[in-house]
């Protein structure tokens, strides 16, 4: 066998006492860490067996009972049944056979097996699953293997235990082992301890699972001051605690001492019976139909899904994954709900008929072939990428409440495939005949039969939503296992499921694609069932979908027939396609809506053109459309009076010329454009404001300088301004009178880049109290169009209220390049 460690001796000698029968049931468990290549000895066998790699997934598969087991065989180490049963407290004949059942089934996957002194060994790595398993520290055995011969006297002496002939560590250490280990001499030892330590020792011995131990150390020496140093003391003088030997760490009670400490009365917990839960009787018939109804219909619902997928591939979210607006999109065009949705999806992802295509989601090349099966036969695709799904499809919302997108590539969650497997298993083992009463009390089983499940935020109940799922899928019926689901159960086998089993179960329960519809007077078509992929996709044509599942409607309407004539069909096509998938003939309203809309179909056409010739002489134009220096500007006749160009105006217009000939253009109205050579102009610039403070002016190119005044006789300028018209003439910027009012002045000082209209208009709003519409240039460089109204000017700012903000801001002159009326 070759060398192997202690445990691994005792593995290979009890593999190698089974029976055929038996050991063939260990390597059918284990098949993952027995294969390949295949072991040579049984040494090779239990050196793979207990790898810590291999270890893992058996652990994850164990029942709540056996998980139960290994951690109080992993607290007391090697120990006789009678001792593990003692812990556990397990008395009478069913608690007694629930523990044998999970020894039995701890054996069968070589993590727990009896050695030949009567002892229950574990696989090594078993033992380090748990940090302290039943909140127990190691054996003292464990903990005092650094420890000095001295150190174990001065231990045994203070302990007042006589110990003739116990000279050497080894003598020494066994009989401390055996005083620790009679619980009666370690109570009465701590009754005797300063109320310190007593009440030390108490709090240390205690298990508290939801509470690391570490903290707790830390918490209970640091915080109790110098009584609780003392009460330490005294305990590690007597090796109820033991600190390392170099004084580094928390000092550590053995797990002898704490389970003294404990009382006889204390047991850990053991569960050998699953939780009850209500039933209700059941026959496999109902079970049968309520399974095929549910399988049917999703069945038809994932067929529709994955069609409109093909079609209109969904488009992802940046983040990644399909968000909420496409899930609402595909199941509005597949007549489903989004929980129906994120299930196709996922298992279609998974099942490798849809992959990632940029940042679309496209059906793949195996798709086109799924599509041509029967609906079993798809089903079963989607059922076995559900059973090994590393998540949980119907997840809608993270632990926070966020909505979360479907194909998001959320990391594998094992514990999602154990909520399955615990509740396909859970369902199994119901008395036969029964069912749950309510489907959702089936979550407290998936509990029993797989701890580690994983338990999602969003479930009301216990795995609500993994339930939910195995009724849409057919797995769970009437609150039972239905013989899909049983198809699906492992039970050890090493393999993802029986797939002969659930082939017959989909195909018996399942009918065979539909390929034919009937037709309505009403304008309908009716397939019952599931329609085959040909059906379906003649149907989508020419109709719109209304209702899908176990009976799927299709709806006729000149809009509809006229999908299937853009596509090129032609009414008699439609008609004999029709008639070829029809029970019976077909209505004669479908016949004369078909050749109604056909007949109307097409008289008007419409193409794309640059722009169009025409003239009045034929012959010209047939000329020109042969023109081969003028077959760049792609001509064609539309009429003999009527051409049209796939080239620009300009262009036509300058080739036309250059082959000599002299085509004139017309606008949009019909009238001839006459290009004429514009002349460019700038507006005129605001003038400068008067001088305020005496400061000289400045000057601006092109604008004369405002010269004085001169002297000016009053009364003269009296009669003036009395004979002189209400309304004063329009200012003119050369003139000595460039603005009508103090405001256009403070303006136009500021504004620069406004004209004087839009000076004189922006003023008046100020004055007048008016709203009106600016263009504005914010600091950033961002050009808007503003409505303000409630002007108020505070030069060099205008404070206003901003209709596009809806708040009052401060606007400056400066950037304002535009004014128009409100």
């Amino acid at each position: 066998m070759g060398k192997h460690s202690g445990s691994g001796s005792a593995l290979a000698e009890w593999l190698s006492g089974l029976e055929n029968h038996r050991l063939e049931r260990v390597l059918a468990a284990r098949s993952d860490a027995v294969l390949p290549p295949e072991p040579r000895s049984f040494g090779e066998l239990a050196d793979r067996l207990q790898r810590p790699g291999s270890v893992a997934p058996a652990l994850a598969g164990l029942s709540r009972p056996q998980l139960q087991t290994t951690e109080a065989l992993a607290a007391l180490g090697p120990v006789p049944r009678a001792a593990l049963a003692d812990l556990l407290g397990v008395t009478g004949a069913e608690p007694n056979r629930g523990l044998d059942a999970a020894l039995e089934t701890l054996a069968d996957r070589a993590l727990v097996w009896p050695d030949g002194n009567g002892l229950l060994r574990m696989a090594a790595p078993l033992r380090q699953a748990w940090e302290q398993p039943l909140g127990l520290d190691a054996p003292l055995a464990l903990i005092l293997s650094d420890t000095t011969s001295e150190e174990l006297r001065r231990m045994l002496v203070t302990l007042g235990v006589p110990s003739p002939g116990t000279s050497t560590k080894k003598q020494r250490l066994a009989a401390l082992l055996a005083h620790h280990s009679d619980a009666e001499r370690v109570t009465a030892v701590v009754a005797s301890a300063p109320p310190a330590a007593r009440k030390l020792l108490r709090q240390r011995s205690q298990h508290r699972p939801e509470q690391p131990r570490a903290v707790t150390e830390f918490v209970t020496l640091e915080g109790s001051g110098t009584d609780s140093a003392a009460g330490e003391r005294w305990a590690l003088e007597r090796g109820l605690l033991v600190r390392s030997r170099y004084g580094y760490g928390p000092s550590r009670m053995p797990a002898e001492v704490a389970l003294a400490l404990r009382g006889p009365d204390w047991h850990a917990s053991f569960d050998p019976a699953p939780p009850a839960v209500r039933t209700v009787s059941v026959t496999p018939m109902e079970v049968d139909r309520e399974a095929a109804a549910s399988a049917t219909a999703f069945a038809a619902h994932a067929a529709s899904v994955l069609a409109v997928c093909s079609e209109s591939p969904p488009a992802l979210l940046k983040s990644g994954g399909v968000g909420a607006r496409e899930l609402s999109r595909v199941g509005k065009a597949a007549q489903c709900e989004d929980i129906v949705v994120r299930l196709v999806l996922e298992t279609a992802y998974a099942a490798g008929l849809l992959a990632r295509d940029g940042d679309q989601i496209a059906a793949t090349s195996e798709y086109d072939a799924w599509a041509e099966r029967e609906p079993s036969e798809q089903l079963i695709v989607l059922l076995t990428a559900w059973r090994t799904l590393p998540l949980t499809p119907a997840q809608a919302r993270d632990a926070e409440g966020k909505a979360l997108p479907a194909l998001a590539g959320t990391p594998p969650c094992q514990g999602c495939v154990q909520a399955r497997e615990g509740l396909v298993t859970g369902a199994a083992l119901l008395p036969a005949g029964q069912g749950a009463k309510n489907p959702v009390e089936l979550g407290v089983l998936v509990g029993w039969h797989r701890p580690f499940a994983e338990e999602l935020a969003q479930d009301t109940a216990p795995f609500a939503t993994a339930i939910h799922e195995a009724e849409l899928l057919g797995v769970i019926a009437r609150g039972a296992l239905s013989p899909i689901g049983a198809a699906l159960r492992t039970e050890d086998t090493g393999e993802a499921v029986d797939a002969e089993a659930l082939a017959a179960a989909c195909a018996r329960l399942l009918p065979t694609a539909t390929r034919t519809a009937r037709f309505g007077a009403d304008l309908t078509a009716v397939v019952t069932g599931i329609p085959s992929a040909r059906l379906a996709a003649l149907l989508d044509t020419v109709a719109d979908r209304e209702a899908g599942g176990t009976a799927s409607v299709w709806r006729f309407g000149p809009g509809t027939v006229r999908r299937a004539l853009d596509a090129g069909r032609t009414a008699d096509a439609i008609e004999a396609d029709l008639a070829a998938v029809a029970v019976g003939a077909l209505p004669q309203p479908l016949s004369y809506l078909i050749h109604d809309t056909a007949r109307g179909h097409g008289r008007v056409r419409v193409t794309s053109a640059a722009c169009v010739i025409h003239g009045e002489d034929p012959a010209l134009l047939t000329e020109l459309a042969a023109h081969r220096k003028l077959a760049v500007l792609g001509l064609r006749l539309l009429a003999p009076t009527v051409l049209v160009s796939r080239s620009p105006l300009e262009k036509t217009i300058t080739a036309l010329r250059a082959a000599g000939y002299a085509p004139v253009a017309e606008g949009a109205d019909g009238t001839v454009r006459v290009d004429k050579a514009r002349r460019r102009r700038t507006v005129a610039p605001v003038p400068n404001p008067r001088k305020t403070d005496g400061a000289p002016l400045r000057r601006r190119a092109g604008v004369p300088v405002a010269q004085p005044p001169a002297a000016v006789d009053l009364a003269a300028l009296a009669i003036r301004l009395r004979a002189a018209p209400a309304n004063p003439p329009e200012p003119d910027p050369g003139s000595g009178i460039p603005f009508g009012t103090d405001t256009e002045e403070i303006v136009a000082g500021h504004a620069r880049s406004l004209s004087l209209t839009d000076v004189r208009q922006l003023a008046h709003a100020i004055d007048e109290g008016r709203a009106l519409t600016i263009e504005y240039v914010a600091a950033s460089g961002n050009r808007t169009v503003r409505t303000l109204s409630r002007l108020e000017l505070d030069p060099p700012y205008l404070y206003a209220w901003c209709h596009l903000r809806d708040d009052e801001r401060v606007f400056s002159l400066s950037r304002i390049h535009g004014v128009m009326p409100t």
